[in-house]
This record gives C-alpha cells, sequence and structure tokens, in this order.
C-alpha cells in the first residue's frame, strides 16, 4: 500500500525541493502531495526527483501566490458573493492546475469555502443547524456556475477536481451537499477528498454524523484522503495514531484505489511519522 506525504510538513525547514522530498523518500512514503505552503522556487527541486518521488496531488492554492504573506488553502473562496474574490479564486487555481499538470499530479485538492453563519440567533445549535442548510444552498448555486467554469481546463489537463471535507460546522460541502454535487455531475472531473481528523472534529462537535459513516455514505466519489489524527474538539493535524481518530474502522475506504496522503503539521517529529507510516501499513496492509 502507497502512501504519499505532504510537502506542507518540512518545507518550512528545507528550501530546496530535492531536499524536501528526499527526506520524504528516506522516511518511507512513496509519492508527494506539494501543499499550499509550496513556493516557485522549489518547483525544480521536486520536478528533479520526480522518477524517485512522483507528485500524485496538489492541495490549491499552489504554488504561494506572489505577494502572499504565506500559502493557504482559503485565500479566496470560489463561492464567494463578491466577485474579485471569485475571480481571483479563479486566477489561482488555474495557476494550481497548470502546477499539477507540469509535475505529473492527476489530482487537486480544494477546500471550496464556508457558508455564512455570522447572523445567529435564539436556539444556537437549532438555528445554526437551519442556517446551514438554508445558506447551503446558496453555496451550491453558486460552485456549480463556478465549476461549469473550470471544467474545460481540468478536462484539458486531465485533472480531477477534490472538495475536501472542512473541519467546522460551515464547511462547503457537507454530506447531503456533497452527494448532491456527485451525483449532478456524474462523470465530470470533480470528486470528494476525505480528511480524517476533520471529520473527527465535526463528529466531536455534532456538526456530523459518525467519521466512518460519513467516509462509507461518501466513499464511492472519494479519490483521496488526508491522514490526521487528533485528540480533541481542534484540528490538530498529528500523525496517525497520536489521537482518537479510529483508524482501523477506515480500513475499508483505504483499501480502495485511492490517494492516501499523512498531512501532518510542522512540529511532529521525523521519527514519530516513521513510526506512524509503518503502523499504517500494518493495520490496513
Amino acid at each position: 500500500m502507497r502512501f504519499a506525504l505532504s510537502t506542507n510538513w518540512n518545507n518550512g525547514r528545507l528550501n530546496d525541493g530535492a531536499a524536501i522530498a528526499d527526506e520524504a523518500e528516506a522516511l518511507g512514503f512513496d509519492s508527494l502531495e506539494l501543499g499550499f505552503r509550496t513556493q516557485p522556487e522549489q518547483l525544480p527541486g521536486f520536478r528533479s526527483r520526480l522518477d524517485r518521488m512522483p507528485v500524485t496531488s496538489v492541495h490549491a492554492y499552489c504554488p504561494v501566490p506572489i505577494g502572499a504573506p504565506s500559502g493557504h488553502p482559503e485565500l479566496y473562496q470560489i463561492c464567494s458573493t463578491d466577485p474579485n474574490e471569485r475571480a481571483l479564486a479563479h486566477m489561482l487555481l488555474e495557476k494550481t492546475f497548470a502546477c499539477a499538470a507540469d509535475l505529473g499530479a492527476k489530482v487537486v485538492v480544494f477546500h471550496a469555502g464556508y457558508a455564512d453563519l455570522t447572523t445567529l440567533f435564539g436556539n444556537l445549535f437549532t438555528t445554526a443547524r437551519k442556517l446551514r442548510v438554508k445558506r447551503g444552498r446558496k453555496l451550491l448555486d453558486a460552485f456549480r456556475r463556478e465549476f461549469e467554469r473550470l471544467r474545460p481546463s481540468l478536462e484539458a489537463k486531465g485533472l480531477t477536481l477534490a472538495l475536501e471535507n472542512l473541519p467546522r460546522q460551515e464547511g462547503f460541502p457537507a454530506l447531503d451537499e456533497a452527494k448532491e454535487l456527485m451525483r449532478e455531475f456524474e462523470g465530470a472531473p470533480l470528486r470528494l477528498w476525505f480528511d480524517t481528523g476533520h471529520a473527527l472534529v465535526r463528529e466531536t462537535h455534532l456538526w456530523a454524523d459518525e467519521s466512518a459513516h460519513v467516509a462509507a455514505e461518501l466513499a464511492p466519489w472519494i479519490c483521496g484522503m488526508h491522514l490526521n489524527d487528533v485528540k480533541g474538539p481542534e484540528d490538530d493535524h498529528q500523525e496517525p495514531g497520536w489521537g482518537n481518530v479510529d483508524f482501523a474502522r477506515l480500513t475499508f475506504l483505504a483499501k480502495r484505489d485511492i490517494l492516501r496522503v499523512f498531512e501532518p503539521h510542522r512540529p511532529v517529529a521525523p521519527d514519530d511519522l516513521r513510526n506512524a507510516l509503518v503502523h499504517m501499513r500494518r493495520m490496513w496492509g
């Protein structure tokens, strides 16, 4: 079973793309996901290692846009009501598509956006759920329009856009929204990406069903997953085995023909990452 490592983990310590790839290979990983912290000057180094460490996915927006203080997956939202923000999101997605195609990746991981819940009142829990459903309909309509504009570029480059489950209640798409999009765009280059830590955070806050159930509901459309672990209600992005994610219950998903990517935060130690990789290969292999 093959596993990739997100370059977000070590590109703060290492400036050269080749060195980043070499470290991932030395830890036992088979491939890379270029993270949203990738700098333009690192790309030649990654390209020089493609024969040994292929890039299987790219996380939008990548590389870090010129002038941005740092990389971030939500610099601009494609479903924003602001046409200037939507235009910037399109521009950066096109640059991400070009980067992915140049390096031979097939999947672009994307944070599609958030519903606005700033006008909550009354019984917060009940009101939030109702408002989230209502605002979600607007995001669905907006995303449909924007995806149709992106679709020709994706198809021309042989890429798939994968919508990641996000850790907050506002995160789009939620379960039912994701299923609606997948059924509507069957045959289009649009799929889902499952983040294990995000799913548990949503479950812990009662913003979503139990994580394994959500994974099972969406499994036919999931093309990849981020392997992250959490302990409490926050998005910790630790190595698998560190926290409370029940990875054994996700074996059915991991054994499908999907991409499996470790996406730890920078403080995770190399030895902990190496041990986690061995652990996951034993569990799922």
